[in-house]
């Protein structure tokens, strides 16, 4: 496997592993006020704002990172650097809106939204920096 492949495999494996802690009662708290979507009691970890749909967005992007990993670097980049732009983009929705509000459909909670920036921002960087690193090795002479 390639650096960006296993940079991809690494998000994926991560995404599997907030999603389905998402479910665990205990690691998530008041998870008996867990809904599909909207606002939800329910905290993984008691920080992070879960719903039923926002951990099955995790698992999917924990899907998609594996598929991308095993598939292709391009793929993989593909995964890292537009993944992590919807991460972005979801960071710039969640600053947005009102944590209350019936467009905090996921749900959104500060937390969620640092989280949310820090991971499209780590993602975009892995995607682009192992691709300098890859491009730099084959540009290198042979020894």
């Amino acid at each position: 496997m390639r650096p960006v492949q296993t940079a991809a495999a690494v998000a994926g494996v991560a995404f599997l592993l907030a999603g389905v802690l998402g479910f665990i009662p205990g690691i998530t708290t008041h998870y008996d006020e867990m809904t599909f979507a909207g606002h939800s009691g329910a905290l993984l970890l008691g920080i992070f704002a879960v719903s039923i749909l926002h951990n099955l967005v995790h698992l999917l992007f924990g899907v998609l990172g594996l598929f991308a990993a095993k598939k292709s670097p391009p793929l993989s980049r593909a995964f890292l650097v537009v993944g992590g732009g919807v991460y972005v983009v979801l960071w710039v929705y969640g600053s947005a809106i009102g944590e209350h509000t019936g467009a905090n459909f996921l749900p959104i909670n500060t937390a969620d939204n640092w989280l949310h920036l820090g991971l499209g921002a780590g993602m975009i960087l892995l995607g682009v920096a192992t691709t300098a690193v890859e491009r730099k090795r084959s540009d290198s002479p042979v020894n």
